[in-house]
């Protein structure tokens, strides 16, 4: 059965759904299938449905794995999938495995390299603000810093996609609120457990960033990702409100929970020059959402595509790729989680222009784009199954570790 999807701005696309009496979707793929053949809408757990289809594309023919999932349903949530710490990475098998979820996807883009700046470790942190259980576990990088295409006109690293505490899905923007306050006064803070931190300012890392070191916040610039480390630096340990150490350059190693550690570049590492051992210092934090009026369950960056039915401007209708895609629909109670297949016969995939008005044929009013490439990855576990199955072919022939997904839980 083939259906005629809505025109893409270029006038070009045409979906094919694939069902049980045509070709099987797993017998479609170039090559073994991960997951098998798997018919049209085969129900994952109650309020989870998972199928696949082809869209003919301008660079060809691309293959998609998509997941509904009815969040009116009260046996079904979504969470954020990640590894426990901020700065670390693992397979979204791995990660939907030992968070129990029925389903998920790859999540946002993340500080994948360190090439241009030798000696310097690749901290795997991701770019834009992450919630997990309410909880607030990092915020966004500068906008320069950030790895992944070059964003939409007029989005920003702080874009976020959540589910609130109303269990209803929404585009947003969590950007930072903190402070820190000393005997001298008070200043802003402006990173929490980011891989890059903006010029002249002061940062907090805390228990949720992990191990790895901290010297990457240093780096780059406001304007520029491959820019020099800075050379002005200092670290501030505070335990029990009260500082403990310093250092002149960032450190590594686990921090404790009732420790954070205050990272400042340039002006902010002079701020911190001024504390001594036994100074009282008080650190606040939290993330702000432009928008909702509710708590975010859960919350990841990305960026949006789609908006109130209407592609933003500016789309990319040039580069195609295999990308991770999530729409939401009847007013973010239904989400639609899509990736594309990276077998070699669909490996070109599609613009962000072509994948807006996909979501937007697919019943999506809003959509948000998240990482693509080798990152892109779906898994679903099999009714009884004590594990999930990777559906989609991995381009890069193989899971890529991660810093985060989305995870698709049920009761």
């Amino acid at each position: 059965m083939a259906r005629d999807r809505r025109q893409t701005t270029a006038g070009r696309s045409v979906l094919t759904v694939l069902t049980a009496l045509g070709v099987l979707a797993g017998a479609a793929l170039a090559g073994a299938a991960p997951a098998g053949a798997v018919p049209l809408g085969r129900r994952v757990a109650p309020g989870v449905t998972y199928r696949q289809f082809d869209i003919e594309e301008a660079a060809g023919r691309a293959h998609a794995h998509l997941l509904t999932v009815d969040l009116n349903n009260p046996h079904v949530r979504l969470g954020l999938l990640y590894p426990g710490s901020v700065a670390a990475r693992a397979t979204v098998s791995n990660l939907a495995d030992s968070a129990g979820a029925v389903a998920g996807v790859n999540g946002d883009f993340f500080n994948i390299s360190e090439t241009q700046h030798p000696g310097v470790e690749a901290t795997g942190a991701s770019v834009g603000p992450a919630i997990a259980g309410g909880q607030v576990l990092k915020a966004a990088v500068p906008k320069a810093q950030r790895f992944g295409p070059s964003l939409p006109p007029g989005t920003t690293t702080t874009d976020v996609l959540g589910v609130g505490t109303d269990g209803r899905a929404r585009l947003d923007r969590l950007t930072l609120s903190g402070s820190v306050g000393t005997p001298e006064g008070e200043f802003p803070l402006k990173g929490l457990n980011q891989y890059a931190l903006p010029q002249n300012s002061v940062g907090a890392f805390t228990s949720r960033w992990g191990s790895v070191s901290r010297e990457r916040a240093t780096c780059g610039t406001d304007t520029d990702r491959a820019g020099a480390c800075s050379e002005d630096t200092y670290e501030v340990k505070v335990r029990g409100g009260e500082v403990v150490s310093a250092s002149d350059t960032p450190g590594t190693g686990s921090i404790p929970a009732d420790t954070t550690v205050l990272v400042g570049r340039e002006q902010g590492a002079q701020q911190l020059r001024q504390l001594s051992a036994g100074d009282e210092v008080t650190v606040t934090h939290d993330l702000v959402a432009a928008t909702a009026k509710v708590p975010y369950r859960f919350a990841i960056g990305g960026y949006p595509v789609l908006r109130g039915g209407r592609p933003l401007s500016g789309l990319d209708d040039n580069t195609s790729a295999v990308r991770t895609v999530v729409g939401l629909a009847d007013d973010g109670h239904r989400m639609l989680l899509l990736s594309l297949d990276g077998a070699a016969a669909y490996r070109t995939g599609m613009t962000i222009a072509e994948e807006a008005d996909l979501m937007d044929g697919l019943g999506a009013s809003d959509a948000f784009n998240l990482d693509g490439g080798g990152s892109s990855e779906m898994v679903t576990r099999d009714t009884g199954a004590s594990s999930v199955t990777v559906r989609n072919h991995p381009s890069g022939g193989s899971e890529r570790p991660v810093p985060n997904g989305i995870g698709v839980f049920s009761s």
